[in-house]
């Protein structure tokens, strides 16, 4: 029976989590169909894996969290409704201190459908090409066509929320292009993934699955070191699940890769938070950026970058002893 290990944050701990801010002396050992057993008996291949520094990203050190602003080029989107010019958006989320874009063209909110290829091209390429030259930009897109043409523009990063599931051209594409990708879990499609979801274990599951994804990346020829990886909380999972993974997400740093987490304005949040309109979820969403970070997450993407970048300054000074007065 497969066991997985849970690095457990502690402040003092003996190893720095991924190389990061965040350190541990346990592992939580999780194992199914058992209880979970807390040691610090890590197995070595086990400890270089959780404790070796992740590569940097689009040049970008991952010794402390980083920040990417969410650039909606759609009519659609379910947190802003299409509001923002998808280049002033840009501009605005770099003066707030965005660290990257990630610029889509095709809503996955739940039930949303498919949009054709010539149409998302058309939707993101112009902002693309408008803020390449201003920051690191990640297309967040499904397919390899849209894709390419986005790489074309300026674009150094592929976000698949799919995985690679949905286009089987994407993995050599981002192979041939050499650039990062992150692998985003997700049950099902946008269209009917929120009808009724189910796991065995919804942590160890979306673990095996992004492992897998993982695996089909390298054999496609990307290697590790250019793999970004996501949990994908709210595509196919319910409240239940999404507070599942988010109150153990260390776990996902066994796979060797960067972590990437977007809860920014999602349901649960405005469910539990009391915020029915999406905008008015900003201080639910700084709220799990900082468990996660917490928990060694490195990745985190937004709507409302101001609110985020300002608590993490707090947080990083408030748990920096170093830090001036």
């Amino acid at each position: 029976m497969t066991l997985y290990y849970r690095p457990v944050p502690v402040a003092h701990g003996r190893h720095r989590l991924a190389g990061g801010w965040t350190r541990f002396s346990q592992v939580e050992v999780l194992q199914r169909g058992q209880s979970p057993r807390v040691t610090d008996d890590i197995p070595a291949e086990v400890l270089e894996r959780l404790a070796m520094p992740r590569a940097g990203m689009l040049g970008l050190p991952l010794d402390r969290p980083r920040v990417m602003g969410i650039v909606n080029a759609t009519p659609d989107s379910f947190s802003d409704g299409g509001r923002y010019e998808a280049v002033a958006q840009g501009h605005r989320l770099l003066d707030e201190g965005a660290d990257i874009l990630d610029i889509g063209g095709e809503s996955t909110r739940p039930g949303a459908a498919e949009v054709a290829v010539d149409e998302e091209i058309a939707r993101i390429v112009p902002a693309i090409r408008a803020l390449a030259d201003l920051a690191p930009v990640s297309a967040d897109t499904r397919k390899a066509a849209v894709a390419r043409a986005a790489l074309g523009a300026g674009a150094a990063m592929i976000n698949d929320v799919s995985g690679f599931d949905f286009d089987a051209a994407m993995a050599p594409l981002v192979a041939e292009a050499g650039v990062p990708v992150c692998l985003m879990h997700a049950q099902g499609l946008p269209e009917t993934m929120q009808d009724d979801p189910r796991y065995d274990n919804v942590l160890l599951d979306v673990y095996d699955a992004l492992e897998a994804r993982v695996r089909r990346a390298e054999a496609a020829g990307i290697s590790r070191d250019r793999i970004i990886v996501d949990p994908g909380i709210g595509f196919g999972k319910t409240q239940a699940h999404n507070l599942a993974i988010l109150r153990r997400i260390s776990l996902y740093h066994g796979l060797g890769c960067p972590v990437l987490l977007g809860v920014s304005r999602k349901r649960f949040i405005g469910t539990l938070g009391g915020a029915e309109d999406p905008a008015d979820r900003a201080p639910g969403t700084l709220a799990v950026t900082l468990a996660a970070v917490a928990q060694g997450v490195q990745v985190h993407r937004v709507h409302d970058v101001g609110a985020v970048v300002q608590g993490l300054r707090l947080w990083q000074a408030v748990n920096n002893e170093k830090a001036e007065q």
